[in-house]
């Protein structure tokens, strides 16, 4: 039951995702979001770690020190911040968020305002994908200008609602693109 239960749920994001992605001109990204959702090493882990009100693979890190649908995930979704992370050219080499393209920095943004919606349902404002972004805001090894990006949208969105926030971000974001 919990497999099919995780189907839905993944599949709800997407469909909550590329309705996001469509709105603001980004279809092909939205058509191919977290399609490695369905791969059995996302999806079983998935399945079995089941909670519907919060992402399983903090399940699994928990369980097993480690998330193995987590690494296989972020190392194929470039919407994703961790996907972005490499070494550093200072003298230091240490490691270093990159900045993202900005069709990935916006699909990031429609992917955590599914993602809220998606777990929290009627409980759901658009101030929460900034109030989840700013609880592990000071943890995020994200690139200065991804992150200003990335909070830039999310405050509008909970300033304007997001019908505004579509149309902010194609006449001025995706507008150069």
């Amino acid at each position: 039951m919990k497999a099919l239960e995780h189907f839905k749920t993944i599949t709800h994001h997407r469909h909550l995702v590329m309705k996001g992605c469509f709105a603001v001109g980004l279809y092909k990204q939205g058509l191919l979001h977290d399609l490695s959702k369905y791969s059995p090493v996302e999806f079983l882990v998935g399945a079995k770690y089941y909670q519907g009100d919060k992402s399983p693979n903090n399940a699994e890190r928990e369980d097993k020190g480690v998330s193995l649908a987590w690494l296989h995930h972020k190392g194929r979704n470039k919407h994703h911040f961790e996907y972005w992370i490499d070494y550093g050219l200072d003298k230091d080499h240490k490691m270093t968020g990159m900045e993202m393209p900005v069709n990935y920095v916006v699909e990031m943004y429609v992917d955590r305002v599914a993602a809220c919606k998606n777990y929290q349902k009627e409980a759901y404002t658009d101030a929460s994908a900034l109030e989840y972004y700013n609880k592990g805001k000071g943890k995020y090894l994200m690139h200065k200008n991804t992150a200003a990006l990335l909070e830039n949208m999310l405050e509008y969105l909970a300033a304007h609602g997001e019908k505004a926030t579509n149309e902010y971000i194609r006449k001025n974001i995706l507008c150069n693109k």
